[in-house]
């Protein structure tokens, strides 16, 4: 079994800043890629970053300059540091973990619960 435990939402006014955090833990062989996605009211979910085992990273275009991905392999976790944070930055925010829960087992995906990110403008 794996769990992924998120942890940091919450509401921020316009300009503000967030750190969220995604601990991935139990029967957890090596861990790929590490990303985060949102979803907003009436709104598909989108890729928000993405970070690969070896640190490079990618970001949806309009949060590029604002927010920074970032893992930490000793503790399996990963991290979105949102700075400049504006309204339309609200919604539920999602990681997703590529995990191999032993070995020569494909990595498949793994997704936390879900945190909601609320900007008041």
């Amino acid at each position: 079994q794996v769990q992924l435990v998120e942890s940091g939402g919450g509401l921020v006014q316009f300009g503000g800043s967030l750190r969220l955090s995604c601990a991935a833990s139990g029967s957890i062989f090596s861990i790929n890629a590490m990303g985060w996605y949102r979803q907003a009211p009436g709104k598909e979910r989108e890729l928000v970053a993405r970070i690969t085992s070896t640190g490079t990273t990618n970001y949806v275009e309009s949060v590029k300059g604002r927010f920074t991905i970032s893992r930490d392999n000793a503790r399996n976790t990963v991290y979105l540091q949102m700075n400049s944070l504006k309204p339309e930055d609200t919604a539920v925010y999602y990681c997703n973990v590529q995990i191999a829960t032993l070995p020569l087992y494909n990595p498949r995906d793994f997704w936390g619960q879900g945190t909601q990110v609320t900007v008041s403008s």
